[in-house]
Order: structure tokens, then C-alpha cells, then sequence
């Protein structure tokens, strides 16, 4: 029989697979520019997230919009 802990234990499981799962996975080929603003995006960012299509600016609204903040 299960008992609370059981329980705990299984939703906690359930949460961490949850925000594993809203990570951003990105392949590919970094872009230069921007695809939000033009500007270009920093070789350092580039590198160290291969695919990446936002500069840190905008990656950062992004997140906001994604979590409902409608403004800054």
C-alpha cells in the first residue's frame, strides 16, 4: 500500500520532468544576427548555445512573455 510518501515522491518526479521538459534544446547553427531585433548576437553566446536564434535581451523577454509578463 502506498503511503504519503510514495505520493510526495511521485510528484516531485512529475515536477522536475515537467521543467526538464521547458528547457530550450538548441541545434544547429548559431545565427549572427538577432531574429528578434537585428542586432547582432556575441560570439560567446553563439558558442555556448549552438542553434541560438535570440540575443540575450531579447531571449530574456521572451522568457517573461512565456511565464505572462506583459511588460517590464
Amino acid at each position: 500500500m502506498a503511503d504519503i510518501a510514495d505520493f510526495a515522491g511521485e510528484v516531485i518526479e512529475q515536477t522536475v520532468e515537467h521543467a526538464l521538459a521547458q528547457i530550450p534544446s538548441y541545434t544547429g547553427i548559431s545565427a549572427t544576427e538577432c531574429a528578434g531585433c537585428g542586432e547582432l548576437i556575441q560570439e560567446g553566446r553563439r558558442v555556448a548555445i549552438p542553434g541560438v536564434q535570440l540575443c540575450t535581451p531579447c531571449a530574456e523577454r521572451e522568457a517573461l512573455a512565456k511565464k505572462g509578463v506583459r511588460r517590464l
